[in-house]
């Protein structure tokens, strides 16, 4: 047989047998599951917890929060609470005290098909995407180019099919179109086209936060079914460090609160820059502008369901900018989830943010240390994990499909040991030492070959001479061979096509429905 020829064969046949476990993996996730709990790490003593907690009451107390807007400042007022000359709400110690006694936990984020739903309580873990990334390396040349609404649409489908992304929250923004109405709608669209996980998104009025539920009410089958199990967060940047509310957050944190959509309230505080540089100072003051974002939600609604999402970001002190990739944001991420289970909070954090522009060792490195300690640590949602890269300003295909193969890692040491009368496996040893000398054919081992041990799709284990025969392919082409695959064919029929025909004569969607099926050439 011609050398190429057994090589080709070898290749097809290795992709045949990856769609076949991609599929099997996909369908019953045996060995790692979402909601696996975390929390054996934690940075932080109780003492230093305690001292973390008391800074950012004081902080509250003493300078409280700005721009608030004047629906939010009369009912601060309502309550007692103080305002300043120039409108800051003091938060008292006891008003917060009051205030996380009556906040939301223990809630669920649904999924549109109920294997998605997403328990929010204790320390179960999950991970997901979100950011706003501006620019993809383009799938065939590799080069760096403007983000487009079709990317979050091919995102959104890849996600769908990779078993360790639990929710899929916008990746990139779409740079062929302005903020405003236009832009939340259709991106509303392409993730609910692409997914029926849990997705999230970042709004820029109001309006659109309205229009989306709208929308889904249309998906779902008729008015209010959206408020009954909303399947969409609002991605809310609520604060604008050091300790300000933001006021476009505010107009759409009141939509979500009116349309029942739950809010992720996102703290995004820059240590070095728009935090102290000092690690405890920086989650001090994160701390407090979380629990700012949560009273002022339960300002508007006591009770709303809300995220403490403390992802407290660094820099690089030689330059300022901004680092997602260091051992220290792994630190701040873990202990912001420790602080988020101190308060019995539903925590949002952030991990996975590699400064490399490819998915290189390096982003192998910074990836894997920071969802690990940011997974160990027991976030409930675990954001920015998969696809970005760049510092956040670059969202990856390739990266996403490598990203999600490292969560199933970490997911797996988060299950740990089971330690049983059966897996301590006595009897066995002791049958094996007597009997065969080995253990490959025992029932045991047989038995526990999909539901203990997980195993690379992307990742090699092949001996040398066998890799270099099929091809000698990385880890990075043997992904965009998978990314590929999954592209080229999964276009799924989410959105009814009468329901489709409604929404566009509802709302101005741009994306064009001959770019979402197959044959398209566009992979």
């Amino acid at each position: 047989m011609p050398e190429g020829r057994r090589k080709g064969a070898g290749r097809r046949g290795r992709a045949a047998r990856m769609t076949v476990r991609e599929q099997a993996q996909f369908e019953r996730a045996r060995v790692v599951w979402p909601g696996i709990p975390g929390g054996a790490v934690k940075p932080l003593t109780d003492r230093e917890l305690e001292r973390i907690n008391d800074g950012a009451l004081q902080i509250l107390e003493r300078v409280g929060m700005g721009d608030a807007n004047p629906e939010v400042i009369e009912i601060a007022r309502e309550k007692g609470l103080a305002i300043t000359d120039d409108d800051r709400i003091l938060f008292s110690r006891s008003y917060i005290e009051d205030m996380l006694a009556g906040a939301a936990r223990n809630f669920t984020l649904y999924g549109r098909e109920r294997q998605h739903d997403m328990e929010l309580t204790g320390t179960k873990v999950h991970f997901g995407t979100a950011g706003a990334a501006v620019s993809v390396p383009d799938p065939k040349t590799g080069k760096y180019r403007p983000s487009t609404l079709l990317d979050e649409y091919d995102f959104a489908r890849l996600a769908d099919r990779l078993p360790n992304i639990h929710w899929f929250g916008r990746t990139v923004v779409p740079t062929e179109m302005e903020g405003g109405l236009d832009m939340d709608v259709n991106i509303t669209y392409a993730l609910a086209s692409g997914t029926t996980k849990h997705v999230g998104a970042g709004f820029t009025t109001g309006a659109g936060v309205e229009a989306a539920a709208k929308m889904f009410d249309m998906i779902l089958g008729g008015e209010g079914k959206f408020a009954e199990k909303p399947c969409c967060s609002l991605y809310c940047t609520g604060i604008v460090p050091p300790l300000r509310y933001g006021e476009l957050s505010l107009e759409v944190a009141s939509a979500a609160v009116r349309v029942g959509m739950p809010i992720d309230m996102i703290i995004a505080a820059q240590a070095g820059a728009t935090a102290p540089a000092a690690l405890a100072g920086a989650l001090v003051q994160t701390t407090a502008e979380g629990l700012g974002g949560v009273a002022m939600v339960n300002l508007l609604k006591p009770g709303h369901p809300t995220i403490f999402s403390n992802w407290p970001f660094t820099s690089d002190l030689r330059t300022g900018a901004f680092s997602g990739g260091g051992p220290e944001e792994a630190l701040l991420n873990a202990a912001s989830a420790q602080i988020a289970n101190y308060y019995d909070l539903p925590s949002g954090c952030a991990a996975s943010m590699t400064d490399s522009k490819i998915p290189d060792n390096q982003a192998g490195v910074e990836k894997a240390i920071n969802a690990l300690m940011t997974g160990l640590s027991g976030a409930n949602m675990i954001h920015e994990s998969a696809g970005m890269q760049a510092s956040l300003l670059g969202c990856c295909f390739e990266a996403m499909a490598i990203d999600s193969e490292m969560l199933g890692f970490v997911l797996r040491v988060l299950r740990g040991i089971e330690v049983t009368d059966e897996t301590l496996s006595v009897d066995l040893i002791e049958e094996v030492v007597k009997g065969p000398g080995h253990f490959l054919g025992s029932e045991q081992t047989l038995g526990l070959m999909e539901s203990e041990y997980i195993y690379p799709e992307l990742g090699d284990r092949l001996q040398p001479t066998l890799w270099e025969e099929l091809g000698g392919q990385d880890i990075r082409e043997r992904a965009k061979a998978n990314v590929q695959r999954i592209l080229s064919s999964h276009y799924p029929s989410y959105i009814d096509p009468a329901v489709d025909a409604k929404i566009r004569d509802a709302f101005n969607i741009v994306l064009d429905l001959d770019a979402m099926k197959p044959g398209n050439g566009r992979w």
